[in-house]
């Protein structure tokens, strides 16, 4: 049998066998129990999902990093380091010698030119993370360029604030794909996506061995890794929806991390010499988006009497307990230009008043689209009961997440239920999506999460785009500030949560930390003893 083969055949061993079968994991084997259907695609240029994105950061490297070992310092990945133009326009990196791609191949400028601008090129949904560059379609090849076999340069034509730039390239769309191996398997000019949905092509930390949707990915662990092999040989990331079947397997043994128990499973953990419990902070909001063009949407005294139906600190206190937290703003608590502002708390009174000044003393009836597992289940019924103290009768629509992702990209939503993640370490990140939208067209060049709510906002687009641009920090986190008590008082958002992520493991598994996003959560210095 070849080496694929053996590793396909213990990976069906263990996913197909029964939990009373094994006692333990394989020790040379981390087997994670986590809801990861949201997955589409593992090619890091389409690549959107925060499941995915956490896989991808683990196979692939990038430009710049937050490494495992240090995530607040920004480092090189494949660069070893960089010089900025005095404009600040043209970006200059030198590459690491002696890197080569999990094949064995050497890693050259060429490949990694040819990553930035295939994600163009593509043009899937995380294109826009670079296209906000100035980079197109028809000049991307003439922005992004080799100067020598170790030297890739680009140049952009957005007035951007070049700490904003270099925190791109830490971000997804800045791994970097062998371009021999994606180019072998192009079919129909698409750069070997449809290939890359489920190979990899990379010089990270791991090799995907298999993706199965609904059940499974299976890492291998690379050991011409720049930083050295990892500390496990192989990781197994197991769908596991049910969070009752998570802390089952957790207990028996058969997985060694369960990443989603409710506070109430984490509870009766306590205690238990063999599992340990620790909790990590995460950065993604969760919030329900109003589709504005519902006409009841429209009106922003609805919106805010929506905000005032939700019982934040309540559900927080309860079955929320250690996993959330209240938070009010697009800009996650740890990241530059934060903000305390927490204006909504549950106040029925006065939701009902403002229902009566917008013109619907009586209420009236929406559809909430939710993701069907815990907690989203849990917090949709908790939407509904207290909406409908306000008048406002809720029908929820549950379903997979991916029909729920579905729904909302194409606006035909009236609520929904979702989350959001960062895509790097900035602001920006999440304003030129919370903040953004200058074409309400059906096929506008982008899709913030504005547009996908039909928010049509120019002047405070304007006002975002000042402050990606704002070259002194204190005035940019003043820009921010200002920003998110817009979007939090005046926005179709609900923003309600930011994260905890607690992390439930067995003692013998040490160096597993959930990253503040998901690009920093790394699986190569997790081991057992």
């Amino acid at each position: 049998m070849t080496r694929r083969m053996l590793l396909a055949a213990f990976a069906a061993s263990m996913l197909a066998a029964a939990p009373a079968v094994r006692a333990a994991t394989p020790p040379d084997t981390i087997v994670i129990a986590k809801q990861i259907d949201d997955i589409i695609s593992l090619d890091p240029g389409e690549d959107y999902e925060l499941s995915g994105e956490e896989i991808a950061t683990n196979i692939y490297d990038r430009l710049l990093r937050y490494e495992a070992e240090d995530t607040s310092k920004l480092v090189g990945g494949v660069a070893e380091s960089w010089t900025i133009s005095p404009d600040g326009k043209v970006f200059t990196f030198k590459l690491r010698p002696h890197q080569v791609f999990q094949d064995g191949d050497p890693l050259t400028a060429d490949d990694v030119a040819f990553s930035l601008q295939r994600v163009v090129l593509m043009d899937k949904t995380p294109a826009f993370l670079l296209t906000q560059l100035g980079w197109t379609k028809d000049n991307v090849k003439q922005m992004v360029k080799v100067t020598a076999p170790d030297t890739m340069q680009f140049t952009i034509t957005a007035d951007l604030a070049p700490s904003l730039v270099l925190n791109l390239m830490t971000s997804i769309v800045a791994s970097v794909v062998e371009k021999k191996v994606a180019l072998a398997h192009e079919a129909n000019g698409d750069l070997g996506n449809a290939w890359l949905k489920s190979h990899s092509a990379a010089s990270g930390a791991y090799r995907l061995v298999a993706w199965k949707p609904n059940e499974s990915v299976i890492l291998e662990a690379n050991p011409k890794f720049r930083l050295g092999a990892p500390a496990n040989k192989r990781v197994i990331v197991r769908h596991v929806p049910e969070t009752a079947s998570q802390l089952l397997l957790l207990e028996k043994g058969d997985v060694d991390i369960a990443r989603d128990l409710s506070p109430d499973q984490l509870a009766t953990l306590a205690g238990k010499k063999d599992i340990k419990v620790e909790s990590f902070p995460g950065s993604d909001n969760w919030y329900v988006g109003m589709n504005v063009a519902d006409e009841r949407l429209k009106n922003p005294k609805v919106r805010q009497a929506l905000k005032y139906l939700v019982d934040y600190d309540g559900m927080v206190g309860s079955f929320l307990k250690g996993r959330f937290f209240v938070y009010q703003t697009f800009v996650p608590q740890g990241f530059l230009g934060a903000i305390d502002y927490r204006p909504f708390k549950l106040d029925v009174a006065k939701a009902k008043a403002l229902l009566a000044e917008a013109g619907y003393p009586n209420g009236f009836e929406m559809k909430l689209d939710a993701p069907n597992f815990s907690p989203f289940t849990e917090i949709a019924q908790s939407l509904q009961q207290t909406m409908g103290e306000g008048g406002i009768k809720i029908s929820i629509v549950p379903a997979e997440l991916k029909a729920v992702l579905g729904t909302y990209r194409a606006r035909k939503h009236q609520l929904v239920l979702v989350s959001w993640g960062p895509d790097y370490f900035d602001p920006h990140t999440n304003a030129d999506s919370f903040a953004r939208n200058t074409d309400n067209s059906d096929k506008p060049a982008t899709k913030p999460l504005a547009w996908r709510n039909s928010w049509y906002i120019p002047e405070i687009s304007k006002e975002t785009a000042a402050a990606a641009r704002e070259l002194d920090t204190q005035k940019r986190v003043a820009l921010y500030a200002d920003l998110q008590r817009k979007v939090t008082d005046e926005g179709p958002f609900i923003l309600m949560f930011q994260t905890a992520q607690p992390v439930a493991a067995r003692v013998n598994v040490t160096g597993f930390k959930a990253g503040l996003t998901e690009d920093m959560t790394f699986y190569r210095l997790t081991a057992k003893h």
